[in-house]
């Protein structure tokens, strides 16, 4: 089968990944605590992965290919989760496009020093210049999408673009940490996927830490809890935030390989960017709205001009 025939799969997937982090944002507004919130997120992915590998059972890994596995591989889910549970905290804080821009671009960042360096089982390609250009420039684009903080707004007189309540300068470190641990999340899931050969076992096992972590520490801080008024606005729709994030990550786990890294991320990114400064500029599920300005639409443009030059070189 041609690559080319996975492309709309991921452009899907990269778009549900941004979805997701704003879905989450609302989920934890009507849950009010944060763990109880990522818990209900993250419960869906793991029973709808537990069934289907019930269903499709093999094929199973061998001794040889668990004996190979490095001990961090089953922690692909927990580092991925980390940036997950920032969207979940801060997305409604500081907006879809600057969260989902800074997440990418230490997302790529690390990714091609990985690729660099050969650090955790990557084969070292060395320093290539076009690739570290281009996210030099997704560097610079995201400093365009997220240029207007509220104080600035109001200086301005610029209400339309004003943020989100918020200077989001005090969450960017986060932020930053929660893309790149996003990126090693990525590296450590396909590694699973190798040693345990079944991509529904794989995913299951790379979730099942996340889920055990989150409902842990809620049930060592349950409070603050929901009233019923905060449950009755619960839509339909919020529990299955984890399950539309989760979309990305099996779509690594298959197709990685097949499509290459360079086209996958490429278009992966492309996609949830592009979701993202739509969210902010239409206030689709519940974002406060913020106009895709000039700054926004060019910071944008600048970040898939740097995902091509990644993605081709």
């Amino acid at each position: 089968m041609s690559a080319a025939l996975l492309y709309p799969f991921i452009i899907v997937a990269g778009a549900l990944q941004a979805l997701g982090n704003s879905m989450n944002a609302q989920l934890r507004g009507r849950l009010v605590n944060p763990f109880l919130a990522a818990s209900v997120s993250f419960l869906p992915i793991v029973f709808v992965f537990a069934t289907l590998f019930l269903v499709m059972p093999t094929p199973l890994p061998s001794l040889d290919t668990l004996a190979a596995m490095p001990w961090y591989a089953p922690l692909g889910g927990v580092a991925g989760a980390v940036a997950v549970f920032g969207g979940l905290a801060f997305v409604d804080k500081v907006g879809a496009g600057p969260f989902n821009g800074l997440t990418l671009t230490a997302n790529i960042l690390t990714s091609l020093a990985m690729d660099s360096l050969g650090l955790f089982g990557l084969p070292g390609g060395g320093f290539k210049p076009m690739p570290w250009l281009g996210g030099l420039l997704m560097a610079v684009g995201v400093t365009f999408i997220a240029r207007v903080t509220p104080d600035k707004g109001k200086e301005a007189g610029k209400a339309e673009e004003a943020g989100h309540g918020l200077n989001p300068r005090l969450l960017y470190p986060f932020i930053v940490v929660a893309g790149a641990l996003q990126a090693v999340g990525v590296v450590w899931n396909a590694q699973l996927r190798g040693a345990l050969v079944n991509p529904w076992l794989a995913a299951l096992v790379s979730f099942l830490p996340v889920v055990f972590v989150f409902v842990l520490v809620f049930l060592l801080r349950p409070k603050p809890l929901p009233q019923r008024t905060d449950v009755e606005g619960v839509r339909w729709w919020m529990p299955l935030a984890g399950l539309a994030g989760a979309v990305a990550v099996f779509a690594g786990l298959l197709f990685v390989d097949k499509v290459g890294a360079g086209a996958f991320n490429g278009l992966l990114i492309t996609a949830n960017l592009l979701t993202s400064v739509a969210l902010d500029h239409f206030g689709w599920v519940g974002m406060k709205r913020v106009p895709a300005g000039p700054s926004r639409l060019g910071g944008a443009a600048l970040m898939v001009a740097g995902i091509v030059l990644i993605s081709l070189f």
